[in-house]
This record gives structure tokens, sequence and C-alpha cells, in this order.
């Protein structure tokens, strides 16, 4: 069958080939970024789309008649109307589970970049700060110890425990807020709480549940008033979650004393994005999940997923509901 790639440049920056998508179809076009606007046309007589942020609306699905299977190299398929490709038979797959590890080690370098701003002093001394300094030592910001603290954490599915089991091992207490309370974790403290519960009481509180039309803008005025004002906000879930000027104005006003976030509501981010410019805000593009170990994974999974669709069994179908019974 014939493929088509579309805004691979992510998944493959140069070291990470495609060979074992291109072993499965003949790839009529790689395309590294795909503009919303030319997905159709970049994407015209194949029968096969691997995409990530390039979207399929029902009005480009309905361009492209010869199209069959979407497989969508990321967890999040928002950018597909699923319930459209069902109503044309088609089938649309995702990578489940692929960057757990990695986004949860990179929710914690956030963290402890917050506690401690290692990247701030190591750039003081090679300013020649430290050779200035009458002192053995000196610090520009408070040093934040976490232990005995408590980390908030609002969505517990695979990364938000991941997270979890992390801030335990560094002597932390966590409140979790999510729908399912079944599998606690098997270590204390740990205790399940509401949004707002979670956001009063937590020292640091960290966002892993997925973006719905429901919890847009889940972090606002109103919550951010609950934080304490020595707590730390992190977002390495998706932009849409935070009201991003609620919390610039938060964090100049002082109402919590920092925040990082890896993504933000419009990527890539737009010159007049506030958070940039608040106070104690670190803002990083959108790479907690880019290590070489997670990328690899998602391409295996990208092949396995057309390889199953190849063979007439299709998996990590996320449209499953909207597709006809087979017969």
């Amino acid at each position: 069958m014939k493929m088509v790639i579309l805004d691979g440049y992510t998944l493959n920056p140069g070291d990470n080939p495609w060979t074992p998508v291109e072993a499965l179809g003949e790839v009529i076009g790689r395309y590294e970024v795909a503009a919303a606007d030319s997905v159709a046309e970049l994407a015209a007589g194949a029968q096969i789309a691997i995409t990530n942020k390039a979207g399929f609306t029902a009005e480009t699905l309905a361009r492209l008649p010869d199209l069959r299977y979407i497989t969508v190299t990321a967890t999040g398929y928002n950018i597909v109307d699923i319930a459209a490709a069902g109503r044309r038979d088609i089938p649309v797959s995702n990578v489940p589970e692929y960057g757990t590890n990695t986004v949860a080690q990179y929710t914690f370098a956030l963290i402890l970049e917050l506690c401690h701003r290692v990247g701030l002093h190591a750039d003081s001394v090679a300013a020649g700060d430290w050779a200035r300094q009458p002192h053995f030592c000196y610090w520009k910001t408070p040093q934040v110890e976490l232990a005995g603290k408590t980390l908030g954490v609002v969505g517990f599915g695979r990364i938000g425990r991941r997270v979890a089991d992390l801030a335990h091992a560094f002597g932390m207490g966590v409140l979790a807020s999510d729908p399912d309370h079944t599998r606690p974790p098997d270590w204390q403290p740990f205790e399940w709480a509401g949004v707002d519960e979670v956001f009063a009481a937590a020292d640091v509180v960290t966002l892993h549940c997925p973006l719905t039309p429901e919890n847009g803008g889940l972090v606002n005025r109103d919550r951010l008033r609950l934080m304490k004002p020595t707590a730390f906000l992190v977002n390495a879930a998706r932009g849409g979650l935070v009201n991003e000027a609620d919390l610039a104005a938060a964090l100049d006003a002082g109402i919590l004393a920092g925040a990082a976030v890896d993504v933000v509501s419009t990527e890539p981010i737009r010159p007049d994005n506030p958070l940039p410019r608040a106070r104690n805000c670190l803002v990083t593009p959108h790479m907690a999940w880019a290590s070489l170990e997670a990328r690899r994974r998602i391409m295996r999974t990208t092949a396995e997923n057309i390889a199953g669709f190849l063979a007439g069994r299709p998996v990590n179908v996320v449209n499953a509901a909207f597709l006809p019974p087979r017969p």
C-alpha cells in the first residue's frame, strides 16, 4: 500500500530512521513539516497516513478518497476527527505507551530546576560571579528540599503514577486526583483527593491528565488562588489545561512561587504568550517525550500498527466505537 509520512521531523530528526515503516509499503511522500491547510494535498493518493500533529478534520478526510488507515505517532489523537474517520471505515491507531519513564524523569527535572535553578547558578559561575565572591558559596534563589513535602498529581495514569513513585523516593507524600480510585500505590503517605484539595494542600502540583472539552482551563485564577505562596506548578501534559494569562498574573502577583511548563496552548509558542515573561516561570519546548529511547519505541509501535492493519487485524485502534462491525 501507498503511505505518506506527515510532520515526521520530531520523531526522526536524523537519529531514528523510518526503516521499520518503509519496509511495509511504498512511501509516496515524507514531509518534515505539514501545515494544517496542506494535509489533503500532501496525503493525496495515500492509503495509509502516518501523522503526529498534522490534523485530519472531516473536511480533510472528505478530500482523501483513497485513505484507508491513519496511525498517530503519539498517544494523543485529538488531531484526527475520529468519528468522521469511523464513518469512512478508517481505523485510527495511536501509540498508547512509549514515554512513561521519559516524561516522568523530565517532570522531575522541571521540579528540581524550580527547587535549585541549577542552570541559573551554572550561568552565574560562568559569568565570573563566584570568582568575585568573598564567601566560599552563594545562591541566587531559595533552595528547596522536597523531603517531607507533598506532591499533588492531577491525573493518575501511567505517567502520573511513575512521577508519584519518584516523589516517594524523594521522601514526599502524594495526593492524587483521578476519576479511577482503584490500585493505589503500595507505599505511604498517599491519599486520593479532589482537584481543589490538591491545589490547596500540595507543595508541588503536577498535571498528567488528558485534555478534554470538560477540563480545558482546569488551572485558572480561582484554582491558583488556592495554592500556597511557596508552591510550584508543573505542566508536562497539555497546554490547554492552563489559562496562561491567569497563571502569568498569579506568578507576577506572588500567589505561587514558580511554575515550569513544557507545553503551551498554541505550539510553536506565539510571541505574545505571557508565560516566558512571567515571574519565576520556566518554559521548555514540548520536549519531555523526546528521548531517543522513547522515540524508538514510537517508531517500533507505529510499524506494528501498520503491520496489524495490513494483516486485517488493526491494533491500538482509538475509534473502534465508530467503525462498523466486522463481518
